[in-house]
């Protein structure tokens, strides 16, 4: 079929179509129209770019044309579901466009904007709903919007709409909607795992596929530019500079990326706006309508603007950053050479995106052609950088990896060195280890003998625990033995305290047990009138810091220093209501620390004085 009149569309459709100027379908188009209008669900995969959109669009408004009856009230008849709000606007273009001779209502249900007019829109009850999933389950949450008369679903992009972001929303909408419909989806790639659960969704599907999974349009004319990071602003700045770059789309990775290349562009006088998911909607739409008018020449966007965005004549695509997945790649350069046209599309890379470019290469199957704009002397440092480290793979691969390392590590070391060199070398078996171990121990005895240090065997610990339990002759029999500059560092003050004797923990004569503890400094004991007392006269067990308030019992009794008539009882609150007025006495006293008066402790004290 060559001509849209030979599909059997309704004559309202295909008069709209000689006015949009579209006299033969697209191949995705031809495919896909003859299925739909039989009812039969479909799974449609196609480049960028080939006319997706009017390949669900046109039956649909044919089998609107078609139905009788008027749409309830807060409900749809075709719901299609879009992953980015620019899609769904261009989407519902399509719908009016081709729908203009037909009394079809078209509504758009995006996030960013207020939800008064949608509500305004979507209350009377529309034919064609083209919604976000997010804002559209807010409508159906709130009452405002019913799914129980939706005839046909569609899911365009159907990839991106069914990733891990966007499933379950999605799986909760299916289940809002009757099991008696029509389901559609389209997508210009649609990995294995993906495919899988749309088929898992759809019902007997017929499957189109017009391209092989994630190819390249012929028409576009592909290069990649070899540059440094820090200079890709600079070589953009130097492109754009040409005319031939007439209307031009730039693609970032990040929000933050494309607002710094929109700012560098604008410095260097390139009229140029950015638009990404932290721009509002109205935002986004003025900067769109801006690029599509030719008021600006150059959009910045990250992939939100990769994802359908149908603008006339872009005649070149410059991915200023290589996307992370290599799909993302074909939509990015899905925007130029549309419609049978032919476009640019350049891509620079560093050296860290080596990887992703392979990944793009792999996965569209064809090798981009390379244009080297790098520095002289930071090419050839990277070079040789690369040349060194396949060098080492290479070398590693071919040694073994583990008999190098391990006949390296023996080298050198002394008597032992060679026999641990040899049981290691010999690799991976436990005879090596063996022939290891005994030329370790031979050395050490070769060494101990010569009389270079004393031997070193793995009982010394247990050696010293002893000598530490012992008594004074052991302890001083192992010091006559030691170095003075060892015993030196040994009686040396580590934290506070000095380090005594080896029966330093009591464990020595028991006529010894007022003497020093040796771990601890001996604590000076005095009592409140700063007389020293012996230790076994007291009972204090307070830090040497607050010996000289005395005992326990001497504070109680006399109190603190000269205060002891003062505090001698319970303390009461001076000037208070209790003074001296509890009938149990002044034990009772007041609040404590308050200094409750006493007349007879007074009288005393004046008595005292005199």
């Amino acid at each position: 079929m060559t001509q849209f009149s030979e599909l059997g569309l309704a004559e309202p459709v295909l008069r709209a179509l000689a006015q949009e100027g579209y006299d033969a379908p697209t191949p995705i188009q031809a495919q896909s129209i003859p299925s739909l209008l039989e009812g039969k669900d479909l799974l449609g995969i196609a480049q960028t770019g080939t006319g997706k959109t009017a390949a669900f669009a046109l039956p649909i408004l044919d089998r609107l044309s078609k139905t009788e009856g008027r749409t309830p009230k807060g409900a749809c008849r075709v719901l299609v579901l879009a992953p980015t709000r620019e899609l769904a606007a261009q989407i519902g273009d399509s719908f009016r466009a081709y729908g203009r001779f037909l009394n079809v209502r078209v509504a758009v249900v995006v996030g960013g904007v207020a939800h008064g007019p949608q509500i305004k829109a979507i209350t009377p009850g529309i034919e064609v709903l083209v919604a976000t999933p997010g804002r559209l389950l807010d409508h159906v949450d709130s009452g405002k919007l019913t799914l129980k008369h939706v005839d046909v679903v569609v899911l365009d992009e159907a990839d991106h709409m069914l990733d891990l972001g966007f499933l379950p929303p999605i799986k909760r909408i299916i289940k809002m909607l009757p099991r008696d419909r029509q389901n559609l989806f389209f997508s210009a790639t649609m990995p294995t795992q993906i495919g899988q659960l749309a088929g898992d969704m759809l019902s007997d599907p017929v499957k189109v596929s017009v391209t092989p999974v994630a190819t390249t349009q012929e028409r576009v004319d592909q290069s990649v530019y070899l540059i440094e990071r820090t200079r890709k602003r600079q070589l953009l700045a130097e492109l754009l500079d040409n005319p031939v770059f007439k209307r031009t789309l730039v693609f970032t990775r990040t929000k933050r990326g494309a607002d710094r290349v929109a700012r560098h562009l604008e410095a260097n006088k390139i009229s140029a706006a950015a638009i990404h998911g932290n721009k509002s909607q109205n935002q986004r739409e003025r900067a769109l309508n801006a690029f599509k008018d030719g008021q600006i020449g150059v959009l910045v966007a990250t992939d939100i603007a990769a994802r359908g965005i149908d603008v006339d004549g872009v005649t070149h695509v410059v991915n200023f950053e290589l996307p992370n997945v290599p799909e993302s790649y074909v939509h990015r350069i899905g925007r130029t050479a549309r419609g049978g046209a032919s476009g640019t599309a350049i891509a620079f890379c560093d050296e860290e995106e080596r990887g992703l470019l392979r990944d793009i290469e792999k996965t569209t199957r064809q090798s981009i052609p390379v244009i080297d704009r790098r520095d002289a002397e930071a090419a050839a440092e990277q070079e040789a950088q690369s040349a060194e480290a396949r060098e080492a793979n290479r070398g590693r691969r071919a040694n073994g990896g583990g008999q190098a390392r391990s006949q390296g590590r023996g080298q050198g070391r002394g008597p032992n060195g060679q026999a641990r060199g040899n049981g290691r070398g010999n690799g991976n078996g436990n005879a090596g280890r063996g022939q290891g171990g005994n030329g370790r121990r031979d050395g050490e005895a070769n060494r101990a003998a010569a009389g270079n240090r004393p031997e070193r065997s793995n009982d010394r610990p247990v050696r010293q625990s002893s000598q530490r339990r012992d008594g004074e002759g052991n302890a001083n029999a192992a010091q006559a033995e030691v170095s003075p500059a060892l015993e030196k560092s040994r009686s040396r003050y580590k934290g506070g305290i000095k380090s005594g004797p080896a029966n330093g923990r009591g464990n020595g004569p028991a006529g010894n047990a007022g003497s020093s503890d040796g771990r601890k400094r001996p604590v000076k004991r005095v009592d409140s009138d700063g007389n020293r007392r012996d230790r076994a006269q007291g009972d204090n067990s307070i830090s040497s810091g607050l010996s000289f308030m005395g005992s326990t019992e001497e504070r109680r009794a006399k109190g603190n220093g000269g205060n002891g008539a003062r505090n001698a009882k319970p303390q009461g609150k001076r000037g208070g209501a209790n003074r001296n007025r509890n009938p149990r006495g002044p034990q009772s006293g007041g609040q404590p620390g308050g200094g409750g008066r006493n007349t007879s402790s007074n009288n005393q004290r004046r008595r005292d004085r005199a």
